[in-house]
């Protein structure tokens, strides 16, 4: 018998060609594998779906273009999902002696489908601005002074001797102000069909500089290729067109043929840098920025000041020392004139001046001098509140972009919004800050919702930290290691290594940092930690993994018991936590996006909990009692769908956090959403939601509006859609049975502050609007507000506006701006001439695929 069993494990080795203790181990993980396979495809199949659905509302938009490798992702996770279903099917019902030969298959499938999945995280972002053929107009003031060092750069630009030109001059002499008065000449010349704007700032990164450059000209570079090999698809891509590529903030030496840069046919490089040494090695001609003369220096004062100062008898005297201690730095007198906004008071002018002179006695050299001429104006900031939220900006790497509501959830996270009852309050108050910051021009505005730190202003605010509180700022830096216990203070407070390419924390590392606050460790390729990496940080009160490749916590999280912020957004290899049942004071669990299956352990003993983040695709349950438990929750996002508990189950307990003021929630039907509307009676107490109806995932896409509502592949047929109050933006995509328009679909009377309507695919809607005798007036300030109305592929869409039965037809459509109507085949008539003086503010009207029509 033994000699049986023994020729078929044989004969079961030689078949599968592994040892058969394998072949039997992978026998019996078959099923289990298959069944892995099958949920993680499920994810990327929902995954594909939002990133469509967004890709198609991000091309109705004028100001947003979609990134190359996003829009080729779809195609890809389809190639991929075709292929794994046939397997799937192929192995169905396969034979027992066969499965443990297919098992290493069904892995190596899996490997491929999480690889698509993470692929699929864009980090970067889904769009970017779209540009002009040109290129995008920089928001700038005019300059002060510098027009003789502008005009000699443009006569190097116009002329034909000089490809490169090297633009230096110390820190805040107004280097990348020039060019950017530059770049919007640039814009209105036919000389050029590209002018490129790329900041390099340090360290540089080929690899990354690559990436912006071709994101610039739009296209895309391949992400698993080698350096050289981009750049001669770069040389490529840039030989087609004559342009000027400006490079600001560049600190290294590098070769613009090792990037992809050709010089040639025209095209102009411009490089701006405090380093004659770097420009002298790319063989730029060097044009040096000076500073400016008193005159010019009292000019750019009083613009940013404001002249009713002059009105102050007396100043004139004190306002050209002032002026005179500003050294002819540009970005110095901005910084100091903006601290000195609204000051009356000649006797703090004279005081003003007292400080500045001593700050720049006290220190000898250009670049001390510099930081001393802006940390005078640090130093004259309201409060230390607003101080230590200036400093919390220098925490993150040079030239990072921060969106506003995010450095406010990072102060909040801080401690510094403390004491305030609500998260709207502390969102004021945040905002105030920001007011202030502006300003006094130690922020300055980047795009309309996002922020920036001048490099040098930054270099300040990390010299203007205490040596007392102890900062260690290693942002961005290309570390591939953490430093070591030497480099770990005892009396560090606050760490930042984000943005960097620390794999590992080496095991045994145990840093002595019991007083330490704050660790950031995001945007870093992170898999390992060590459980004794945090055994003397019991201070830790923040601590960040966003964006990491993370797999497991270490258990010794589960002690640090001051803890009240823990990120982990877009943590994707997550599975699990440790237990939370010790973090009584946390009141911050961001898990976006991360990979967890199942609810940390002891959440329900978070009682201080204020904000929660559980939209995670493979969350599988989240048990019942859990949220009603977390009493002072303020912000939630969520999803209820078919993997998760029963939906009604969640609602009622959601609809018991009367606390609750920012909900973002997805649902599979339009039943749980109404049932969560009835329960709401009143979405005042709402600041700002998100809800998502329908099959496919996501929460707000295609919207930056603060209360939305997205329904997709809903089978709505007669159940009317109902819409919740201070409603903004309405996106209806892919729905069945809508006949009506929308006036007859959605109760619209709540829904006052609607702003933008999107509605696509929506294959049997024959109008938008329908003005007939049981037309209500209720609905004319719903539609009086409206301001931007996208309609694509409605190929039964009849009218825009139908008009059956009225006498007088109300005043509608009186603020719309914007109008997209793209593949509505079967349109016939826009809206009754009558109709036209409604539309006075329409400013963009755009048809694509669109039958001629009579008006």
């Amino acid at each position: 018998m033994a000699d049986v069993v023994g020729a078929i494990f044989g004969a079961l080795s030689c078949i599968c060609g592994t040892p058969t203790c394998n072949c039997i181990d992978q026998y019996r993980n078959f099923n289990d594998d298959v069944g892995e396979l099958r949920r993680i495809l499920d994810t990327l199949t929902n995954r594909k779906q939002d990133i469509e659905s967004r890709i198609e509302e991000a091309e109705a938009c004028a100001g947003q273009m979609v990134r190359r490798e996003v829009q080729d992702w779809p195609k890809q996770a389809q190639e991929i999902n075709v292929d794994v279903r046939a397997f799937l099917e192929k192995v169905q019902g396969v034979k027992w002696y066969k499965r443990a030969c297919l098992d290493k298959r069904v892995c190596r499938k899996i490997k491929v489908v999480a690889d698509m999945i993470e692929k699929g995280r864009f980090p970067e972002g889904l769009f970017i601005e779209r540009a002009p053929a040109h290129g995008n107009i920089i928001p700038i003031e005019n300059l002060v002074g510098e027009i003789s060092t502008k005009e000699e750069i443009w006569r190097y630009l116009m002329g034909d001797e000089v490809e490169l030109i090297g633009v230096c001059g110390t820190g805040g002499v107004g280097k990348t102000t020039i060019m950017k008065n530059l770049h919007n000449d640039l814009q209105r010349e036919t000389r050029f069909q590209k002018v490129i704007w790329v900041t390099v700032s340090y360290p540089l990164n080929i690899f990354e500089l690559q990436r912006k450059v071709a994101d610039a000209m739009g296209e895309r570079l391949r992400d698993n290729e080698e350096v050289m090999i981009r750049a001669g698809a770069l040389m490529e891509i840039m030989r087609r067109v004559r342009f000027v590529l400006i490079l600001d903030d560049v600190w290294e030496r590098f070769s613009l043929s090792d990037v992809g840069i050709p010089v040639q046919n025209g095209c102009k490089v411009v490089i701006t840098s405090r380093s004659v040494e770097v420009c002298k090695f790319l063989n730029c001609q060097i044009v040096e920025v000076q500073s400016l003369s008193q005159e010019e220096s009292l000019t750019l004062f009083l613009n940013e000041v404001g002249h009713d100062v002059l009105q102050i008898s007396g100043l004139e005297k004190i306002l050209q020392l002032i002026v005179k201690e500003c050294a002819g730095l540009p970005l110095a007198i901005v910084v100091i004139a903006g601290s000195m906004k609204g000051v009356d008071d000649i006797k703090v002018w004279r005081n003003a001046l007292t400080e500045l002179q001593e700050c720049v006695k006290s220190v000898k050299g250009s670049e001390d001098e510099i930081f001393m001429r802006l940390k005078f104006s640090f130093d004259r900031l309201p409060n230390v509140e607003i101080k230590n939220c200036f400093l919390y900006c220098s925490l993150f790497q040079e030239d990072y972009s921060f969106k506003k509501e995010e450095l406010i959830e990072g102060w909040i996270d801080e401690g510094l919004m403390d004491g305030l009852r609500s998260r709207e309050a502390a969102y004021d108050r945040g905002h105030a800050f920001l007011d202030v910051l502006e300003k006094n021009s130690l922020l300055e505005r980047h795009l309309k919702e996002e922020i920036k730190m001048h490099d040098v202003v930054r270099d300040m605010a990390i010299r203007s930290i205490d040596p007392g509180v102890g900062y260690m700022v290693k942002a961005g830096m290309k570390l591939i290691e953490v430093p070591n216990e030497c480099g770990w203070a005892g009396d560090l407070k606050k760490v930042s290594l984000m943005g960097n390419d620390i794999a590992k924390i080496p095991v045994g590392l145990t840093p002595k940092c019991s007083t330490l606050s704050t660790l950031i460790l995001s945007d870093n390729p992170l898999t390992e930690i060590p459980k004794s990496f945090f055994e003397d940080m019991s201070g830790l009160k923040v601590l960040d993994f966003s964006r990491t490749h993370v797999e497991v916590l270490p258990s010794s999280i589960s002690e640090l018991k001051c803890l009240s912020a823990l990120r982990l957004r877009e943590c994707g290899k997550l599975k699990c936590l440790p237990s939370l049942k010790k973090l009584v004071a946390l009141k911050k669990l961001d898990l976006q996006w991360a990979g967890i299956e199942v609810v940390p352990q002891g959440m329900e003993m978070l009682v201080n909990l204020e904000y929660l983040d559980l939209f995670c695709l493979n969350l599988r349950e989240v048990p019942t009692g859990i949220l009603s438990k977390l009493s002072s929750l303020q912000y939630l996002a969520t999803m209820n769908n078919q993997r998760s508990i029963s939906a009604k189950i969640n609602l009622e307990e959601v609809a018991r956090l009367r606390k609750l003021e920012i909900l973002e929630c997805k649902f599979d039907d339009m039943q749980d959403f109404n049932y969560l509307l009835r329960e709401f009676k009143n979405f005042q107490n709402f600041n700002v939601y998100h809800f998502r109806v329908g099959t496919k995932m996501g929460m707000h896409a295609g919207t930056n509006s603060k209360c939305s509502l997205i329904i997709s592949e809903c089978d709505i047929g007669e159940e009317c859609i109902l819409l919740p109050d201070k409603l903004q933006h309405l996106g209806i995509h892919t729905c069945k049975n809508i006949k009506s328009s929308l006036n007859k679909t959605a109760l619209l009377e709540n829904a006052t502050e609607l702003d933008t309507c999107f509605i696509t695919d929506c294959e049997e809607i024959e109008s938008v609007v329908e003005l007939d005798s049981s037309f209500s007036s209720s609905c004319k300030p719903i539609l009086d507000k409206l301001e931007c109305l996208l309609l694509w592929g409605l190929p039964r869409l009849w009218a825009l506006v139908r008009v059956e039965g009225v006498a007088m037809l109300p005043y509608v459509f009186s603020n719309l701006k914007a109008l997209r109507i793209r593949k509505c085949s079967g349109m016939k008539k826009l809206f009754p001439l009558e109709l036209l003086q409604a539309f006075q503010n329409l400013s963009v009207l755009m048809f694509m695929n669109v039958n001629k029509w009579r008006r």
